[in-house]
């Protein structure tokens, strides 16, 4: 049985402008879903978008995974009218219906796992319903125009742990199979099943105020996860990490960045502890190969946009725990690395955005020490394993 996720992304938006590409604790938006499709028992996963630069992105960003595909939808199904089910007709036709269950996953749903996913798959495909969805149970007493309350009788009002609540579509995920969707041209039809998720994933994001309420949330359930333990690998950003941030250019490019000879020494000494030490930088730079390769560090991604992602996906293939992790960023685009794993660590003069986020805030800058210092503080902290 095939399982086909597609994940529809416009690219204008009235209320956040470039709202899917926006970065939400350091990572696009539409990210945060297709992470978690990625890991879900799903077989393929389809970003539907008018965005060349999304389609662009994804054909460099997620090379380490088959598993991912971006397709240009046409003008007339991205439009603010337009709707999900004409979009996701359009799809289907482009792939020839090649699936026996479709899902879909909106992009402005971040709180979505894999494990939702997977539930709402799970009850079509293993459960025999027609399709599934994910709701939200509320407490909340709902009341009709002119007509009074709907749910609850006013003289008798109820306790909270006695009221059964309502279930409320929260928009994230929906699946159904290729026939009942032919049949219908409805994202669901039929026999429906509904997953519950978090409360928290019921807060829509239409405004900066509602940007504001999802990435406070989505960064403490990132951190909330946390369990630290023994150290047994550091991931380490390059530029404002390594280097002061600042680099020299000629009129052919790159010319020259500056790297601490104490760094160096901090993370060979960590080798000799067994700590694996991983480089991972935004910037496809040809001088921080040539130093990776001096320092003999072996595993240097460079060019990743999606830090998160590709994180996720080394602690699958090795079977790592994010526990045993150290992670040392300084800019947004290392918030969601350093939300999640064991320790976060920062050098003193990482961007102010950043520094909340910080388990550990080194004493040196970056490029003057603060590798050497991270490295030291490991060897100690790790000590109370022994």
């Amino acid at each position: 049985m095939k399982k086909v996720g597609v994940i529809p992304v416009r690219k204008g938006s009235k209320g956040i402008p470039n709202k899917n590409k926006k970065k939400m604790v350091g990572r696009p938006l539409f990210t945060w879903v297709l992470k978690e499709a990625i890991f879900s028992d799903l077989d393929e996963v389809y970003v539907f978008t008018d965005d060349d630069q999304i389609i662009a992105f994804i054909e460099k960003e997620y090379h380490w995974t088959n598993k991912v595909k971006g397709i240009l939808r046409g003008e007339e199904n991205a439009s603010d009218t337009a709707s999900t089910e004409a979009a996701m007709l359009e799809f289907s036709e482009m792939i020839n219906f090649d699936f026996d269950v479709i899902c879909l996953l909106q992009a402005t749903s971040p709180f979505t796992l894999y494990t939702d996913i997977n539930s709402c798959v799970n009850k079509v495909a293993e459960q025999n319903y027609n399709a599934a969805l994910t709701v939200v149970k509320t407490h909340r007493f709902t009341w009709t125009a002119n007509e009074g309350a709907d749910n609850y009788d006013i003289y008798n009002r109820p306790r909270r742990q006695d009221f059964k609540g309502l279930l409320i579509e929260n928009g994230a995920v929906y699946c159904t199979t290729k026939n009942d969707f032919s049949k219908s041209k409805n994202r669901i039809s039929g026999n429906i099943a509904t997953v519950e998720m978090p409360e928290e994933s019921l807060t829509e994001i239409d405004s900066k105020e509602d940007w504001v309420i999802v990435e406070k949330l989505l960064a403490r359930r990132l951190k909330k996860g946390r369990q630290p333990s023994r150290i047994t690998h550091l991931v380490l950003d390059v530029d404002g990490v390594f280097t002061n941030g600042c680099i020299t250019y000629t009129a052919d490019g790159e010319h020259t960045k500056s790297f601490d000879m104490r760094d160096g020494m901090g993370l060979e000494i960590l080798r000799e502890d067994n700590i694996k030490v991983i480089i991972m930088t935004s910037e496809n730079s040809a001088l921080v190969a040539a130093r990776m390769n001096k320092l003999k560090i072996e595993d240097v991604y460079l060019g990743v946009k999606d830090k998160y992602a590709l994180i996720a996906n080394i602690v699958k293939k090795e079977s790592l725990d994010l526990a045993h992790i150290a992670y040392m960023g300084d800019d947004v685009n290392d918030l969601a690395n350093l939300c999640s794993v064991g320790w976060a660590l920062v050098p003193h003069n990482a961007t102010e955005r950043v520094k909340p986020y910080a388990d550990v805030l080194m004493n040196a800058d970056s490029g003057n020490g603060a590798i050497r210092e991270a490295c030291e503080w490991i060897i100690r902290y790790n000590e109370r394993f022994d």
